[in-house]
């Protein structure tokens, strides 16, 4: 199983938005301690009742930086909004993207969620699973053949051709609870993504039963779409003096805490679970808990 760090492009993790040459040398570390991939949120803004609004780097901008400041890691994106670009024009933002990291990069893609960063952006908020698959028809037709001609109701591309065209299959994830959602993810992405948690626990058990059915109705081998799982590892003695996140999760969700060990055994609880790839929401992403995250990783590994 790969374990994967969340790079805080915002200004809630840290108490402030970090600089660049923060991310990068958050990034670079995260490299050279063994961590498999590195990933950003996609927002703009964020507005919560009865706390002043709160930003957020623009996360392709910095993902595109931090592919050259590193060598190995992957690079992902949980989630890209489908509703912030207009999907053909991301296709070719991916493909060069990838290009610049010499295939390191994993697409997640998404709805959105937060309502006034769309309001305050001047994105539709509503019809957002429909706007979606569109997004996604065309993102894939782009991606995986060089060409798509669509029409669909929300989004087209009329007779578009990706040139240069990917140099290979840049895998796909989608992040997806409902219905609609699932079954999207089940027919086109290489791989799924939900979030979040401590340890495996009786919702993430619901959520992959939802998705085996997703498959069974599309007709797909759930063994062949990947599994992703977003999990909180807290180290509250880290976190004195650093303001706590209005950004879900959150302080108050589920984590993964406590020693090397400990967190070695929630690490194998969830590739014993099936998870594929952890994606790791680190509190607070500092070098100090990356270093605990790292040993961790480690003992995982050798077990």
């Amino acid at each position: 199983m790969k374990v994967g760090l969340i790079v805080p492009i915002d200004d809630e993790s840290l108490g402030h938005i970090p600089s660049y040459r923060e991310l990068r040398d958050l990034a670079r570390l995260a490299e050279a301690s063994g961590i498999d991939s590195i990933w950003v949120f996609d927002h703009l803004l964020f507005r919560f009742p009865d706390q002043p609004p709160s930003g957020i780097h623009e996360c392709w901008t910095i993902l595109a930086a931090l592919a050259d400041a590193t060598d190995r890691v992957e690079l992902g994106t949980l989630i890209m909004c489908t509703a912030f670009r207009p999907a053909a024009l991301l296709a070719k933002m991916a493909a060069a993207l990838d290009v610049i990291s010499e295939g390191r990069l994993i697409l997640g893609l998404g709805t959105g969620w937060h309502e006034p960063e769309f309001r305050a952006f001047g994105y539709p908020f509503q019809e957002r699973v429909g706007r979606f698959q569109d997004a996604l028809t065309i993102i894939t037709g782009l991606l995986r053949d060089g060409h798509v001609d669509y029409h669909g109701r929300y989004e087209t591309a009329d007779d578009c051709a990706l040139i240069p065209a990917p140099t290979r299959r840049i895998p796909i994830l989608v992040a997806a609870r409902g219905p609609r959602m699932l079954r999207l993810a089940a027919a086109h992405a290489d791989a799924w993504n939900t979030a979040w948690f401590g340890a495996p626990d009786e919702r993430l058990a619901g959520r992959r039963a939802d998705l085996a059915a997703a498959c069974a109705a599309v007709g797909r081998d759930p063994a062949t779409l990947g599994v992703t799982i977003g999990v909180v590892v807290r180290y509250p003695d880290l976190l004195a003096g650093i303001s706590p996140g209005t950004v879900p999760p959150g302080p108050s969700a589920p984590a993964l805490g406590g020693s090397a060990d400990e967190v070695a055994a929630g690490l194998r609880a969830h590739a014993a679970a099936g998870a594929q790839h952890v994606i790791v929401d680190l509190q607070p992403p500092t070098p100090a808990a990356l270093d605990r995250l790292a040993d961790a990783v480690e003992r995982f590994r050798a077990a």
